[in-house]
């Protein structure tokens, strides 16, 4: 899917990714309004608005590296809201709840596309060899990649490395003493994540589980 670069697919991936790693942030800081803290909300970082939580490196020229590299797999990050996990109440709860809401979201928006691709490629005699196949096909497209994009990066964040959303759920899920084992890697956590990146390593874990997702939700009606 990933092999033949051109300007155009590169907006048609940035658009989505900005959605995906937006709407992964929004959640966690109204989770955490939810839950006592309202840090994010006094930072005005509940919005919608991508340039609030726009990181000019994982936003925009990571995905760029990792399509110009011909990586399998595309994706970014946002500046994290700022939460303050220590006034979140129930604090066990509540850390769970936030740390996994922006996985949630992510996940919600991959089904939300996955099912407006299929709702649109139901009317296929409808706009085929019309004015308006290219526009159509372009939104297809676009779908396609918030599906890819959405679910590798809730997969991504599920990985039980801080400061990962899945290490930051373990932790919360664990008691005290291993507690502070799992604190004393979060230091070298990104350097973890780059080794695993740069060696391939997540490549099978990605087609184990989200090549299949991919097929489910767009229905296997179009060939990646």
């Amino acid at each position: 899917m990933f092999q033949n670069f051109n300007p155009i697919e590169l907006i048609i991936i940035i658009i989505p990714l900005l959605f995906a790693v937006t709407i992964h942030e929004v959640a966690h800081g109204y989770a955490a309004l939810k839950m006592g803290d309202p840090t994010a909300k006094l930072a005005g970082r509940l919005t919608l608005n991508p340039v609030k939580h726009l990181d000019p490196f994982g936003s925009l020229l990571l995905p760029l590296i990792l399509k110009l590299s011909g990586s399998p797999v595309v994706f970014g990050y946002a500046k994290p809201v700022p939460v303050n996990f220590s006034i979140l109440r129930p604090f066990r709860t509540g850390t769970i709840l936030v740390s996994s809401s922006g996985i949630l979201a992510n996940f919600l928006v991959a089904a939300l596309s996955g099912g407006l691709i299929r709702t649109i490629m139901s009317f296929h005699p409808w706009w085929s060899q019309t004015m308006a196949e290219v526009s159509v096909m372009i939104l297809v497209q676009l779908l396609i990649y918030s599906v890819i994009i959405n679910l590798v990066l809730a997969f991504f964040n599920l990985i039980p490395i801080p400061p990962l959303d899945g290490g930051r759920i373990l932790t919360a899920m664990l008691p005290m003493p291993l507690q502070q084992k799992i604190f004393r890697i979060q230091p070298f956590g990104m350097i973890i994540l780059i080794l695993l990146l740069a060696t391939k390593s997540l490549d099978l874990f990605f087609s184990l589980f989200i090549n299949p997702l991919i097929q489910l939700l767009i229905g296997g009606m179009i060939r990646l």
